[in-house]
């Protein structure tokens, strides 16, 4: 998919949640909904089955965002996966979020950890953030038991890689 249209899909659900007066639940949801996307490999399958009809791949994520979102969320979203572009939902949520910070010149920063980090560490993390790389940056929380320790950084492009795995691989080399 282009960048170009994953924009272009994130701007239409940041516009519909502009319209229903309520953009800041908006977001907050779609970041729920993008944790569920990550952690579960059967949701990404099933919407992105070109096998399974698009009604039934709409009832699917309609069934699963009945838990998670309000409405206006799960319309704009339902209207993706109706567009066809269920295997590409993951990144037009991030287009979204991406889109809504930059309204607040602000950028995201994600970050993988094993376990939810507290606002005092969000907030002390985007604080170091903003000291090394002069970025205002909103933090999103991606829980990955696969990180086992410490915290996995994308911003954009740039990854920067706090994980205990990293650290180890780290020492077995010194060592080797």
């Amino acid at each position: 998919m282009s960048d170009e249209r994953t924009r272009g899909y994130g701007a239409a659900i940041l516009a519909a949640a502009q319209a229903e007066g309520d953009q800041a639940a908006v977001e907050r949801d779609l970041a729920v909904v993008a944790q569920t996307l990550r952690t579960s490999a059967e949701l990404r399958a099933t919407l992105s089955d070109s096998a399974i009809t698009p009604e039934r791949r709409q009832a699917v994520l309609e069934e699963v965002l009945s838990r998670k979102a309000r409405p206006a969320t799960s319309g704009a979203l339902s209207m993706v996966v109706a567009a066809g572009r269920g295997s590409e939902l993951l990144e037009i949520i991030d287009a979204a979020i991406d889109q809504a910070a930059a309204q607040r010149n602000r950028s995201v920063a994600r970050v993988r950890s094993a376990v939810d980090l507290t606002d005092d560490q969000q907030n002390r993390l985007a604080d170091a953030i903003k000291s090394s790389t002069g970025l205002d940056v909103e933090i999103s929380v991606i829980i990955d038991p696969s990180v086992l320790g410490g915290i996995i950084t994308e911003i954009g492009d740039d990854v920067i890689d706090g994980s205990l795995r990293r650290r180890l691989n780290q020492m077995r080399s010194s060592v080797a």
